[in-house]
């Protein structure tokens, strides 16, 4: 909702006002200052909406993820590397679903801007070797994949990479003719 300035000059208000509040002998009320500017800080590392967006995903509402995602004008200012990074993440899992050529931009993105889970770069990864995959770029979608293995520590994507890999394992095998000799099918 806030700029990340804005952010950051409330939280040193807030924290000036602990220190007033502490020197005029309110304890209490001091506390609650330093708590106040600790959620400034907080929503300076991780954007509301950002955070919004997520809850929305993980209920499968991409419209209304969609819709806080939106909210966001100009994300290059209003965010920071890695909130870009997930900005961009969220975009690229939401359009994955209709257009993957740029759902392969968004991911690629954020890539280049980091992740701060592994996970979260892990399941990035594996959406891009998918889209790879779909591209006929066979040596990319394994590399992407590789990458993502490594990064998921936790083996929560396990499952999905091994069906990626049968599935590669499948469409770089010939297709076998049926019949005996020759081609033709049948006996002579």
């Amino acid at each position: 909702m806030f700029n990340k300035n804005i952010k950051l000059i409330l939280a040193v208000l807030s924290i000036a006002a602990a220190v007033w509040q502490f020197i005029e002998g309110n304890i209490g009320n001091g506390i609650m200052f330093v708590l106040l500017s600790v959620v400034f800080i907080f929503l300076y590392y991780k954007n509301e909406l950002i955070l919004l967006a997520f809850l929305r995903l993980r209920k499968q509402d991409f419209p209304g993820a969609k819709k806080w995602l939106d909210r966001i004008k100009n994300p290059e200012t209003a965010l920071v590397r890695k909130q870009q990074g997930y900005y961009n993440y969220l975009n690229g899992l939401m359009i994955s679903q209709t257009n993957m050529n740029e759902a392969e931009k968004y991911f690629k993105k954020a890539v280049s801007l980091g992740l701060n889970m592994d996970a979260d770069m892990a399941m990035t990864k594996l959406n891009l070797a998918g889209i790879a995959m779909t591209k006929n770029r066979k040596r990319e979608a394994e590399l992407l994949l590789t990458e993502a293995k490594k990064l998921d520590k936790h083996n929560m994507l396990d499952e999905q990479i091994k069906m990626m890999k049968k599935q590669m394992k499948r469409a770089g095998q010939p297709r076998q003719q049926f019949g005996g000799r020759g081609g033709r099918g049948g006996r002579r």
